[in-house]
């Protein structure tokens, strides 16, 4: 089975809101992208500074003809953040992605996607949320590729898509370490992690970069790319392969991506393109070979020098 399909996930850092309609403008325009996910996932603070330009860039995007999903919050801890949730499934023409469990009792069988942290490591869950509704699923970076492709051969009722880009998403708290590292607290952050639009990078005693912080959630330091498993990951039956937005040229790394699934370039040349569009963190492929998340796994000599 070929794999066609690129989806542009949601922006899960803090970008103020001229530069986030900026780039979905652009990605409408430019990118060689089948699907977009759009909304505030990771803290409903956010949420304001993207809802003033949030017509016009659903507007744009499917008048490129790109399908537009609506992203669910990945954690519920308030009342007012179990409203927005209730408004989006009531009153959206969109898709729904569920990035919670406490939204697919809210959805009622309607069809939905499934977002990457929602914990699906095997079929039998897989089956469970497709029976539920669920028509596509992203799975968990870190899955390893012998699950994925497992949960592929059992026929699961679903398209399955995998995380082929971007800081990985390891965990949310209902805390803000992001905004403690700073001397402020949750309530009165001051929306300090938009000073860092990639994340705030974090460092071990021994000064060895470690993770990411992003608001309530922490990242991988490393940046997964999985250019030189395109040809396993097909092979597997996976029909889709998600691009998380970084602050870098996304139109840029869309375009890599979409010429290595077509076969215009090679993985290793895919892979020197995008290193020198995103040149200061570097790539991992550790979880997709069943190690450290942060590894990089070469897969030919030359693998080894791609960065």
């Amino acid at each position: 089975m070929t794999m066609t399909d690129l989806t542009m996930g949601p922006i899960y850092y803090l970008w103020d809101g001229p530069k986030w309609r900026d780039f979905y403008l652009r990605i409408a325009d430019e990118a060689p992208v089948d699907r977009v996910v759009l909304g505030e996932t990771v803290c409903s603070k956010r949420q304001h500074f993207i809802e003033p330009h949030l017509v016009e860039v659903v507007e744009r995007l499917e008048r490129a003809g790109k399908t537009v999903v609506f992203s669910s919050l990945a954690l519920v801890t308030l009342e007012r953040e179990s409203r927005i949730i209730r408004d989006l499934i009531d009153n959206s023409d969109h898709q729904i992605e569920v990035n919670d469990l406490s939204a697919i009792g809210l959805i009622k069988g309607r069809r939905h996607l499934i977002g990457p942290l929602v914990n699906v490591y095997n079929s039998a869950t897989a089956r469970l949320l497709a029976q539920r509704g669920a028509e596509r699923i992203c799975l968990p970076p870190e899955l390893p590729f012998t699950s994925v492709s497992q949960i592929a051969a059992d026929g699961t009722p679903v398209t399955l898509e995998v995380f082929g880009f971007g800081r990985i998403p390891l965990a949310i708290s209902a805390r803000c370490a992001h905004a403690r590292s700073k001397g402020k607290t949750k309530d009165n952050c001051q929306f300090v992690c938009g000073e860092e639009p990639d994340g705030l990078s974090l460092k071990t005693l021994e000064r060895q970069s470690f993770l990411v912080l992003n608001g309530v959630q922490t990242m991988s330091h490393t940046c997964q790319a999985l250019l030189l498993e395109l040809e396993e990951i097909r092979n597997a039956g996976i029909r889709s392969l998600r691009l998380s937005p970084q602050d870098c040229d996304m139109v840029g790394v869309a375009k890599i991506f979409r010429e290595a699934l077509d076969g215009l370039i090679d993985p290793q040349s895919a892979l020197h393109q995008l290193g020198a569009i995103y040149p200061m963190v570097p790539f991992s492929n550790g979880f997709h070979h069943a190690k450290e998340g942060a590894a990089w796994i070469a897969r030919a000599k030359s693998a080894a020098s791609a960065r």
